[in-house]
């Protein structure tokens, strides 16, 4: 595959970092008996991706890393959702002549913190918290299951990296979606943040009112695959076709530099390219110009009369919080999956 080189130094060194730095003979049969530490190999076989990944993720190793210290993706949610509020509220604003529009991006920080207060910032973080392990989880495996499916046809394997993004990209924004229609929603809300509804209660408010179909709970559903699907066909595609064509470093804080730099460029280019889809979910999730009507229903036809209405710049509205998001989160990320998926093969 080429995202393994297959057994080296390199492969391990990586295993050894998604291990947080245990070595890679831990858990290994002592008098030919399975140690308590050690997950039953013997059932698992190479092609079984799901059960590979369950089992692993009950591993002694795995189950500290990810479960029991789930700082990992909490931290980057909470230093990044300050970051997409902003972005939401850019994106859900009517040009110039709205009177709640903010006149820059610093402009758009002091006033929330001067509104609302800092948990200003925080508005809508309990879905994405909620949605983050299904989503990284769906995304991933996804991929790869694509990928290889991919494998039978006659497709090159540049373009088999981005059709295989592009499919986990539309099968995470059917997971996803429901979160995020009650995410704009809370976001939307520039009240101060204990007059504000909870995110179950505002959930709750969505379904009684409009049901789970495409006028509630999953509204915005186009935009939303859009979104993801371009994003993570950019972003995939890129990110393997450019770190196979770049030669690899043997200097593993190089070669790390390497990944990141390349990760840092896919998840800029691809929020640049996706960002009206972006645009478009925002609005259509998010308050409508007039209560009790709505103006923007479809995907594309909402891009139409944002370009119509407010010009072509206004397709990428909330684009620089986006990048400053994305950019170095989808850098980290990628190399967190490189790591750990270098790991998986090597061991198991």
């Amino acid at each position: 595959m080429a995202t393994t080189r297959g057994p080296g130094e390199d492969v391990q060194e990586a295993g050894r970092l998604a291990a947080g730095g245990v070595s890679s003979d831990h858990g290994r049969r002592l008098g030919g008996k399975i140690t308590s530490s050690d997950p039953p190999r013997e059932i698992l076989k190479r092609s079984d991706h799901l059960l590979l990944c369950c089992i692993t993720l009950l591993s002694s190793q795995y189950w500290n890393a990810w479960v029991r210290n789930p700082a990992r993706g909490l931290v980057e949610i909470c230093l990044m959702h300050p970051l997409d509020v902003v972005k939401t509220r850019f994106q859900i604003q009517r040009g110039k002549t709205d009177p709640t529009s903010y006149k820059s991006l610093g402009d758009s920080f002091r006033t929330i913190f001067r509104t609302e207060g800092w948990f200003g910032f925080y508005k809508g973080i309990l879905p994405p918290i909620m949605a983050e392990t299904p989503k990284r989880a769906v995304k991933f495996f996804t991929f790869e299951q694509y990928k290889k499916l991919l494998g039978h046809a006659s497709l090159s394997p540049g373009l088999t990296f981005a059709v295989a993004g592009l499919g986990s990209g539309l099968t995470e924004a059917v997971v996803v979606n429901p979160f995020e229609v009650v995410k704009v929603s809370l976001q939307a809300n520039r009240n101060a943040f204990t007059e504000q509804p909870s995110t179950f209660v505002q959930a709750w408010r969505i379904i009684t009112a409009d049901g789970l179909g495409f006028r509630g709970l999953n509204k915005g559903l186009t935009a939303t695959l859009g979104r993801h699907g371009v994003f993570n066909m950019v972003y995939f595609g890129f990110y393997f076709n450019v770190k196979n064509i770049i030669p690899v470093n043997e200097e593993p804080t190089l070669e790390f530099l390497r990944k990141f730099g390349i990760g840092l460029v896919s998840g800029t280019i691809a929020s640049m390219i996706n960002i009206p889809f972006d645009v478009a979910k925002s609005r259509i999730q998010g308050p409508q110009p007039e209560p009790g009507k709505i103006k923007y229903r479809t995907c594309f036809k909402t891009m139409a009369t944002v370009y119509k209405e407010e010009g072509f710049l206004a397709l990428y509205k909330g684009l620089v919080p986006k990048i400053m998001r994305l950019g170095p989160g989808g850098a980290v990320m990628l190399l967190v999956y490189e790591y750990a998926y270098a790991w998986l093969q090597e061991n198991w």
